[in-house]
């Protein structure tokens, strides 16, 4: 719901063809979904280099850190994991609206948050990457110590435990980390990126 009134939009004189002619590739968001642990994260940053290294504008939008800032007056209840998605999908889109490539490495659990995320972008410019691993290779790895704390309940509505995940439908890609490695995972979405006309030639 719009709360500010008076208010209008202001277009700037700069198209998003000519951003994506200087840039060599199209604006777009990269939206990483998956349990902790499943290594959203991990090959995000991977991701990032890659394209990096290419000369692409990209930068992880990262969950962890954004609750640091962003969204440090949020926690864990449904409805602020919705308030979660949905201010990292405003900012997501204006990286994208600038020409960058913008990775977003969160749980993102509910699949109607993940939809208006998608919904503010055109089509072809949201690429959904279900980052697979089911809950006992992630308690497995658990590189944060989370999943042992939330089975013994010290954390509540921690996602895969105590709270759900809804699996994405019919993603752009699924990148299943317990069958690939970090590079494997990161030269599927590279060949993703170019099969779909986001990057240059």
């Amino acid at each position: 719901m719009q709360k500010a009134t008076n208010i209008t939009w202001h277009k700037g004189n700069i198209t998003p063809k000519d951003r994506e002619e200087r840039n060599g590739h199209k604006g777009a968001v990269i939206w990483f979904t998956g349990l902790s642990g499943s290594g959203k994260s991990t090959i995000a940053v991977e991701t990032e280099k890659r394209l990096f290294d290419i000369g692409a504008h990209a930068f992880v939008l990262d969950g962890d850190n954004v609750r640091h800032g962003l969204n440090k007056n949020l926690g864990f209840s449904p409805e602020d994991r919705e308030e979660n998605i949905r201010r990292i999908g405003e900012v997501a889109k204006l990286f994208a609206d600038a020409g960058f490539l913008a990775l977003t490495a969160f749980i993102s659990p509910y699949r109607n948050d993940r939809d208006a995320a998608r919904a503010l972008l055109e089509e072809g410019r949201f690429i959904e990457v279900f980052v697979k691993a089911d809950v006992e290779t992630c308690k497995e790895r658990d590189p944060k110590g989370l999943y042992e704390k939330a089975f013994k309940g010290e954390i509540k509505e921690f996602t895969g435990v105590s709270a759900p995940y809804e699996e994405p439908l019919k993603p752009e890609l699924v990148v299943d980390t317990t069958e690939l490695s970090v590079e494997q995972s990161v030269q599927k979405i590279m060949d993703c990126l170019a099969e779909r006309g986001i990057l240059g030639e």
